[in-house]
């Protein structure tokens, strides 16, 4: 993983030595509170509904042990013990005092970590598939262009206030987008052409909140080289052109349908010229330089067939389960990279406690390489896991709560912090989600549902990704009460698409027993093995609504 160089440090360092002295004024009433709200955005601080929230990065969701172990630290001496992984592969503290995130961003600088551009109107982190570099199927490692993006857009001094917030995910994957690419304000599909050259398919414009939008295509291979320059002249177009009358107009998604494509493309075309072959073209040597920081850990020369592995097998069923639906094929015979649930039963989707984060630490240690990452799903992944180390991390895992077999199915829901935590939020999110599992905690029949996900946001900024749930589910407000408005046929990945509306909201109450409805119909429509999904789009939402709104007899 990337490790700072001294000038990284001291621009860490110097940011938290700033913002302690802009903090500072605040609370001695120096600045006013207007004043004060860009700097603690562009550090991460946000002001929820009882105390205050800082967003940590966490680049392309890679961290070491010894990061997650300052975590808990932190999380133990200045907020209540927990945290919460982000659909952004970042981490949030939701109760720290004011008075001490200077002291919580001076902790973070010591482990090469930071909240810079996790909020506020500038180019957040970048993102990327959780088993980026570790499985098969993919052009190369997307995560050295992850951080030669993420190097270009921190502290970048024309796009430092932009319109709005702004987001690039980049994919590398030929078989699936875990990253979901098309829902972002740029999306960086890896591609080779012909020649085997490495270039870029570049997508802009999509997003969610209240107007979801699938990103358009407005290159069809951009040549590695120029990447750097060609986001400059999207990001040049969208600062010059995106609205800024209208917050809820302003992404760049709204400037692109609203020129039309191939217009914008012209403008970026355009602006691009000034820019090709410029400055910031990138060179095999920065590629090289920072592609050093990649390199692959000291793998064994292993076989795939483990003995211990098959043996445990016959033994235990639960491992099956666990084998099966949390362990991902890797692309070094041996290995394997593993999933922990954060969706167990009875807790928040995506909160891990202190005690955890450093038994997690410990088994990064032990079983893969000091490293681990957080997912868009709200999960923790060990990406270089040995085969024949697979039954003794299960059993740990196991008596952490990490270990339930869930990876993929309706329980292993994406799930916003809502009106529990939330100010923005219309209604409560994790009630929900539990209702919802209590009501399918049967992992059997989850089994026999396939894949399927169910996504909840607590408001329209949809920080639960409910659009592109299979199932979507949106907390409104309703004269003061909260309702809960359903969604079929959304998908994140290679086939993205927004899911529709079914129909008029429903009651907290009465959501899973929606779910269930929505459920049954599907087991007595699907066709084989079908997945949910592709019931949705064979059948329509028809016999869905007919069966949800029926009237008792």
């Amino acid at each position: 993983m990337y490790v700072y160089d001294e000038y990284d440090q001291k621009i860490v360092d110097e940011r938290v030595s700033q913002f302690r002295e802009q903090t500072n004024r605040f609370l001695s009433g120096e600045l006013a509170n207007d004043e004060f709200l860009p700097l603690r955005l562009q550090n991460g601080l946000y002001v929820q509904r009882h105390a205050p929230m800082l967003r940590i990065a966490v680049p392309y969701g890679l961290m070491s042990s010894r990061q997650i172990t300052k975590l808990a630290d932190i999380a133990d001496q200045y907020d209540k013990g927990y945290a919460h992984i982000s659909t952004r592969q970042n981490v949030q503290l939701n109760w720290p005092n004011l008075e001490q995130v200077p002291d919580i961003l001076g902790e973070l600088a010591s482990v090469q970590m930071h909240a810079i551009q996790t909020s506020g109107n500038c180019i957040r982190n970048t993102t990327t598939d959780q088993f980026a570099g570790v499985v098969p199927n993919e052009i190369e490692d997307p995560r050295p262009w992850c951080e030669i993006i993420r190097q270009w857009s921190t502290f970048h001094p024309e796009f430092a206030f932009l319109p709005r917030k702004f987001k690039i995910a980049v994919n590398a994957n030929t078989e699936h987008d875990r990253a979901a690419i098309r829902f972002h304000d740029i999306g960086l599909q890896i591609v080779k052409n012909d020649q085997g050259d490495v270039g870029f398919q570049v997508y802009v414009g999509g997003g969610l909140g209240r107007t979801p939008l699938v990103a358009e295509l407005i290159h069809e291979f951009m040549p590695w080289q120029h990447l750097l320059t060609y986001l400059d002249a999207i990001l040049r177009v969208y600062n010059l052109n995106g609205r800024r009358d209208n917050k809820y107009k302003a992404r760049i998604k709204i400037l692109v349908k609203a020129m039309g494509v191939e217009a914008f493309r012209a403008k970026v075309d355009a602006e691009w010229e000034h820019l090709k072959d410029s400055a910031s073209t990138l060179t095999e040597a920065e590629i090289d330089r920072v592609k050093k920081h990649f390199v692959a850990p000291a793998y064994e020369s292993l076989s795939d067939e483990s003995a211990e592995l098959n043996d445990f097998l016959g033994m235990n069923p639960g491992f099956r389960h666990w084998l099966e639906h949390n362990v991902e094929e890797h692309k070094v015979p041996g290995y394997a990279a593993v999933t922990l649930s954060l969706k167990k039963l009875g807790i928040p989707p995506g909160d891990i406690t202190s005690d955890q984060m450093r038994a997690v630490a410990q088994l990064a240690d032990q079983f893969s390489f000091g490293e681990l990452r957080n997912s868009h799903q709200q999960n923790i992944i060990l990406a270089d896991v040995k085969k024949s180390d697979l039954p003794a991390l299960w059993q740990q895992l196991s008596e952490l709560g990490f270990a339930t077999a869930n990876i993929n199915t309706l329980t292993d829901m994406i799930c916003c912090p809502g009106g529990d935590y939330c100010a923005l939020a219309n209604a409560k999110s994790i009630p929900i989600a539990e209702a919802i599992q209590s009501k399918f905690d049967d992992l059997d029949y989850l089994y026999d549902l396939g894949d399927l996900d169910l996504n909840i946001s607590g408001c329209m900024n949809a920080c639960g990704h409910h659009h592109i749930g299979n199932i979507g589910v949106l907390g409104v407000d309703k004269k003061g009460e909260e309702f809960y408005q359903v969604s079929l046929g959304g998908d994140s990945g290679l086939d993205a698409a927004v899911g529709k509306i079914l129909g008029p909201s429903f009651q907290a109450d009465e959501m899973p027993q929606v779910i269930e409805k929505i459920i049954n119909v599907f087991v007595e429509q699907r066709q084989e093995e079908e997945l949910f999904i592709d019931t949705v789009r064979r059948i329509g939402l028809a016999p869905f609504k007919e069966r949800v709104y029926a009237k008792a007899a």
